[in-house]
């Protein structure tokens, strides 16, 4: 199991009034320390419109992310398909992966957050339906085949990802029952546990329902995003969970629909380490827990570090620190599931 790092890229108290710059600074560090540590990964999400994320547009953050790298894997987590033109979309993350030079992990979903949804004129009715047909006409761009645009047109993108037909593709899932449909569409999925299941054994049977669906032949990756925090102080760590999820149900709403979520405001970082989805601790405890979630059937935890407002400095400790609970797992090279083709 590898072990890489999520950021939602949420403001951070102690910076607010240096402005939105200086977290995107203290990001790009946090990035360049991930590869150092021999994370796997670094993913952002994308937000719009609302204080709970700070990136509207993960191409140009990766891209800065980039040029600060050489070897880790960089990820949108996710790039919010209804939001945007299939076109635009692949365009921009082909180019991006082009910088990259094939370092692109490109995670999809559907949105959520209720204003963002109306920002961009999405019903909830018909965000599903607007997802697939984007989906679609995306792999067909990434892969040189053309695509219609508004007005009756159609065109062909220019610049191609180098990783042939496209980068790998990751679904964001919070709907239990989506498990197997992405399964069937051989496409790799990405979790965050206590937002749609009971516990570890919950979610080791969607695992195994993935597994047993999936497409013969497809690579498909079982990514999990993990609170972790690898320190002496668990309970400010907890704190800092606290204030992130506070922040989340004041936008989010409806989100949370697994059994840790029961209403908006009442979850909390205890009701969250009770269900088994929160790795605070130690070195070993945390290594313990780590190898729980590989025994679940997890290609790859991402570790959510820098939650809420827990200080800079002990985000960078615990990353850090959490190469000693990794060095047990690491059993394959960082990218050698993925076939890189050779430019075009």
């Amino acid at each position: 199991m590898e072990l890489g790092a999520f950021s939602i890229v949420e403001p951070r108290p102690d910076i607010v009034d240096a402005g939105a710059g200086s977290r995107y600074d203290e990001l790009l560090r946090l990035v360049e320390t991930a590869e150092r540590s021999g994370l796997s990964s670094f993913w952002v999400g994308e937000h719009h419109f609302q204080s709970g994320g700070m990136c509207p547009s993960p191409p140009v953050l990766l891209a800065a992310a980039g040029q600060r790298t050489s070897a880790i894997r960089l990820g949108s987590l996710v790039c919010v398909l209804p939001f945007h033109r299939a076109v635009d979309i692949a365009e921009e993350y082909s180019m991006l992966d082009q910088l990259l030079h094939g370092r692109l992990n490109f995670g999809v979903g559907s949105g959520y957050v209720p204003l963002e949804l109306e920002g961009f004129g999405v019903s909830p009715d018909s965000k599903r339906e607007r997802f697939e047909r984007t989906l679609a006409e995306v792999r067909a761009a990434f892969a040189g085949s053309p695509v219609g645009v508004e007005g009756g047109g159609v065109v062909r993108i220019n610049v191609r990802s180098p990783q042939f037909p496209h980068p790998p593709i990751w679904v964001s899932v919070q709907r239990r029952e989506s498990v197997p449909h992405v399964a069937r569409a051989g496409l790799s999925i990405a979790l965050l546990p206590y937002a749609t299941f009971r516990d570890p054994s919950d979610l080791g049977a969607a695992i195994r329902e993935y597994r047993a669906e999936l497409s013969p032949g497809a690579p498909g990756r079982i990514s999990v995003a993990l609170p972790i925090y690898v320190g002496d102080d668990p309970h400010r760590a907890n704190r800092a969970l606290d204030r992130h999820l506070q922040s989340r149900a004041a936008t989010l709403g409806g989100y949370y629909e697994g059994s840790v979520r029961r209403a908006p405001a009442t979850v909390t970082a205890a009701d969250v380490e009770r269900a088994g989805f929160s790795v605070f601790g130690s070195p070993d405890e945390v290594r313990t827990r780590l190898h729980e979630f590989e025994r679940l059937g997890v290609d790859e935890v991402l570790g959510m570090f820098d939650l809420g407002d827990l200080p800079a400095h002990e985000v960078v400790g615990s990353m850090r620190r959490v190469v000693l609970a990794r060095a047990a797992l690491a059993s394959m090279a960082p990218t050698a599931w993925i076939r890189n083709v050779p430019a075009r």
